[in-house]
């Protein structure tokens, strides 16, 4: 596996450009360090503190941006390129670079910078291509005069530094090549269509419709319908391609026309490949998760697929393809493997929006090869190795077998969380939110890798991800696991070769493995903090918390003799027995926590239901306006189910802008990080008929946002220009940001989630878009004030979770 492949674009653009046509920044004033980022809600900024304050001064040399917590001064200053263009410096980690451009006149350009993590371009913000990819371009507008750009750098300021460009484009509208999502195409079947995805730069000042995609392979062209690229935007969109002229393996050319209104705008071609079945190939797929087109690779099984064999699922390591993670593995008669994309290279860790594309890869390869239900396996190396573990504890009963490789069990543990646990906070709002991001510590889910065996691979002088990290879960398992295999490669590195994972007694391991029928499995143990992210093992299942995402237990034992089933239960509000707890035609008795709840049950096709108020009773299903295993909050609910982002028209121009900006802002940072697509559009234009189930992010309040009333009327928690209302508590102010989340009234499944502000401070003070880092936590609501970029956690006036009926609860929230 070449694990340096994914810098393979990095000095790649979108067109042909001049030297005329670009300018490079070579010099510029560097601060820091002066912010930090992690995975949680909060962050401190103390640039986008002044600015937001309206205190942000024009910098010069040797001036003060700030002063750090010793009383040390953070001074301004002067840096040059080095001879590859790239401004580095120890002050720009976790640091600032002012870069200044003059314009003759008022036009519009694509802002390139790579290895940076956000940006303001003349005050608005952008995202950041951290990893250098140098996919990431800002259609903007430089206005006549001086124009301002403040480039946010992380650890990477001092060594590899950014590198920053203006390319002046030819055309207003686009293709943009380098970050094509593309399958193979298989020669054995050329009859069938197949799916890629493509960015579309749109560098002018109105949104673009009526634009249609037109794919020639070979002479057989195909159209495809291009959704609304907003003003001022890029996005990537799908399109369809015929494959059918294709005879013979080696590169095949297809030509793409950008079509508006039945005329070509903009023409380019783009190389795929064509191989055999029988090799080693991606293929394509539309998202349930935004309607984008995302790949994952197979390897696969020796002579052809068997229905009935094995299924391996292999997450990949940070910056490792999914293809190249495939390649690393000899294709196998006994199955076939599959490896999902994470959304990206290093997307979200396997959480989050990375467990949920490893979940549709996994229900594709299951619907495509027809394995045996016993037999599914999951493995994975690095961040992947970490993705076994995280996958493996919080699916029980999904995995035959789990083989982390070279992994670490915790992003907390790793160092990716800054080392924060909810106990590990004194501040009480911190520990409301580290609790919401409860789901991410697998440590705390550990007892449920007793559903599969464990195979732990590791090479001892690993100097990436410490051996330790493998020898602290051979201990923690040795508590309570009998059936897991441990081994320590000899000198081996954290790559030592592909038997890093294609490793003989890891598979043969696997071959001895197979996942338990549920009916016969009598005793289980399941733990979860979170049941819309996994809610029953085997037969028995959590519906519903007593505390919102804190962690819930069900222990259940099964006596066939005694034709009784007896749980004890932890945090179980509504616990549910599936059909195969119990033969449907016999009668169990059942007691839950030593109360006789059912002397004569019955299971039948659908769950038994039971709740707990004072005593334990059986109960029809929790309404869908009930949290439940469908939708269960967290801020983070809205961002999925082809989730839409609705923005704000109704205020001033000030709030228009804002709402628009920061629309475009996320929109951008989920194409960056997770490949992503989001379809944008105005309040005014948002009818919920016209986009059934779909989950809904809202920027704006009730005041500016004319959505809202359509969405929101009911919610405990309003927003207005000036004041948010929690309950029957009032908090006045034009300074205060809000984050929370709401079950959308129309929908069974879908959120919608808001970020709004109560005047232009509040709204500023929502900027940032930690919600799509990896584990981060948020809990339903969360209201804070402008000087959180200053003072942290000191800021939040309320955060905490809504009740079982979506009500506030004094008893469930921080201020």
């Amino acid at each position: 596996m070449k694990k340096t492949s994914y810098f393979i674009f990095l000095f790649l653009f979108c067109y042909t450009v001049s030297a005329q046509n670009t300018y490079t920044f070579t010099k510029g004033l560097a601060a820091g360090p002066c912010h930090q980022y992690g995975r949680e809600a909060l962050y401190t900024d103390l640039l986008v503190h002044q600015l937001i304050q309206g205190k942000l001064i024009t910098p010069n040399e040797g001036s003060t941006l700030a002063t750090d917590k010793t009383g040390k001064a953070i001074l301004w200053k002067s840096i040059q390129a080095d001879t590859a263009n790239r401004l580095r410096d120890a002050s720009l980690t976790n640091g600032y670079v002012y870069l200044t451009y003059s314009s003759s006149e008022e036009k519009t350009a694509l802002l390139q910078i790579a290895g940076h993590s956000g940006l303001f371009f003349n005050g608005v913000p952008y995202s950041g291509d951290m990893y250098r990819y140098g996919w990431l371009f800002h259609p903007i507008k430089l206005k006549k005069g001086l124009n301002e750009l403040y480039v946010r750098v992380g650890q990477g300021g001092r060594f590899q530094g950014i590198t920053a460009k203006l390319i002046f484009p030819e055309k207003p509208v686009a293709i943009s090549t380098p970050d094509a999502t593309l399958p193979h195409i298989l020669i054995e079947k050329t009859n069938d269509q197949l799916l890629g995805g493509i960015v579309l730069l749109n560098t002018s000042d109105k949104p673009l419709k009526n634009l249609k995609l037109q794919a020639n392979i070979g002479g057989n062209k195909i159209l495809s319908e291009v959704p609304l690229i907003s003003a001022m935007t890029s996005r990537k969109v799908p399109f369809q391609m015929n494959p059918a002229s294709v005879t013979q393996k080696g590169d095949v050319s297809c030509t793409l026309t950008l079509l508006q209104d039945g005329k070509p705008i903009d023409e380019k071609t783009i190389t795929l490949k064509a191989l055999s079945a029988s090799e080693h190939h991606s293929n394509t797929f539309i998202s349930d998760i935004d309607g984008s087109v995302q790949y994952y690779a197979v390897a696969p099984q020796v002579g052809g697929n068997k229905p009935g064999s094995a299924l391996f699922l292999s997450v990949h390591g940070a910056e490792v393809e999914a293809i190249s993670q495939a390649r690393a593995y000899k294709p196998k008669d006994w199955g076939t493997l599959v490896a999902p994309t994470n959304r990206r290279p290093r997307g979200f860790n396997w959480e989050d929006w990375g467990r949920l594309d490893a979940l549709e890869v996994l229900a594709i390869a299951q619907k495509q090869f027809q394995p045996d239900p016993q037999k599914i396996y999951l493995t994975g190396h690095s961040m992947g190795g970490h993705g076994s573990w995280y996958l493996g504890a919080t699916y029980p009963g999904k995995w035959a077998g789990v083989a982390p490789c070279a992994g670490y069990p915790t992003l907390i543990g790793y160092g990716s969380a800054d080392g924060k646990i909810p106990e590990s906070s004194t501040n009480p709002a911190e520990r409301m939110l580290l609790r919401a991001s409860n789901a991410s510590n697998v440590l705390a889910l550990a007892p449920n890798y007793k559903a599969s065996g464990i195979y732990i691979l590791h090479g001892d002088a690993d100097r990436t991800v410490s051996v330790e990290y493998a020898r602290e879960m051979r201990k923690v398992l040795g508590t309570f696991h009998n059936d897991f295999s441990y081994y320590e490669y000899p000198n081996g590195s954290h790559w030592y070769g592909d038997h890093s994972v294609d490793w003989l007694a890891l598979f043969d391991f696997f071959k001895w493995h197979s996942i338990p029928k549920a009916q016969d499995v009598d005793s289980l143990n399941f733990t979860t903090a979170n049941p819309a992210i996994s809610d029953h093992y085997h037969w028995i299942g959590i519906e519903q918390q007593t505390a919102p995402l804190a962690y819930s237990n069900i222990s259940a034992r099964r006596n066939p003799t005694a034709k009784t089933i007896s749980i004890k239960t932890d945090n179980v509000r509504i616990l549910k027995l599936l059909p195969d707890a119990y033969p449907k035609d016999q009668s169990f008795k059942l007691s839950i926590d030593g109360q006789e709840v059912c002397s004569s049950c019955k299971m039948g096709e659908t769950p038994l239901f039971f709740s707990k108020n004072t005593n334990w009773e059986a109960t029809p299903e929790p309404g869908s306006q009930q949290r439940n295993a469908l939708r269960n909050g967290s801020f983070k609910e809205g961002f999925k189910h082809h989730m839409l982002f609705v923005y704000g028209t109704g205020g001033n121009q000030e709030e228009n802008d804002w709402a628009y900006q920061k629309a475009v802002f996320d929109a951008e940072t989920w194409y960056y990080r997770g490949n992503g697509a989001v379809d944008l559009i105005a309040d005014k234009d948002f009818n919920p008929s016209a986009y059934p189930d779909r989950g809904i992010i809202l920027f704006g309040n009730a005041t500016t946002n004319k959505a809202w009333s359509k969405l929101l009327a009911n919610c405990p928690l309003q927003i207005t220009r000036g004041s948010v209302k929690l309950g029957d508590e009032n908090h006045a102010g034009n300074d205060l940001g809000v984050y929370f989340t709401y079950p959308r009234p129309d929908s069974k499944t879908a959120s919608v989630s808001v970020v709004a502000g109560t005047g232009p401070a509040g709204m500023k003070a929502a900027w940032a878009n930690q919600y799509f880092a990896a584990g981060s936590g948020f809990p339903d609501y969360l209201i804070f004030n402008a000087e959180m970029p200053a003072v942290g956690a000191k800021a939040i006036k309320a955060t905490g979770f809504f009740d079982q009926n979506w009500q506030y609860t004094k008893t469930e929230v921080v201020k």
